[in-house]
């Protein structure tokens, strides 16, 4: 079992950045850990994965180039980096670890195929 707490959020103007860390526990294994995030009224979206290597296997398309996700496996810690953020990608961030793949699946992260989600971190971009 691990926990997952994740941290660093917060309010930022449209254009600003921010870089979410996910800590765990424990050692982060050799699973792909992904990143979420739910809007109020939506759906929880898959936003980007990585593999056990730290190669990077997924990106939502609405934030292809502007996030970075990587993980530090001495510090037991997965990170999302996001630059020029925009209104829209306001929402509670939580990563997870998938519960089967040391890889990325090819295409959008699937909520039910991961668990040990954290207590999320609220990301609000507005001017």
């Amino acid at each position: 079992q691990v926990q997952l707490v994740e941290s660093g959020g917060g309010l930022v103007q449209p254009g600003g950045s921010l870089r979410l860390s996910c800590a765990a526990d424990g050692f982060l294994g050799t699973n792909a850990y992904g990143w979420f995030r739910q809007a109020p009224g939506k759906d929880r979206e898959g936003v980007s994965c990585i593999a056990s290597s730290g190669g990077e296997g997924y990106y939502a398309d609405s934030v292809k180039g502007r996030f970075t996700i990587s993980r530090d496996n001495m510090k037991n810690t997965v990170y999302l980096q996001m630059n020029n953020l925009k209104p829209e990608d306001t929402a509670v961030y939580y990563c997870a670890r998938d519960l089967q793949r040391v890889y990325c699946r090819d295409g959008p992260l699937r909520p039910h195929e991961y668990g040990y989600w954290g207590q999320g971190t609220q990301v609000t971009v507005s001017s």
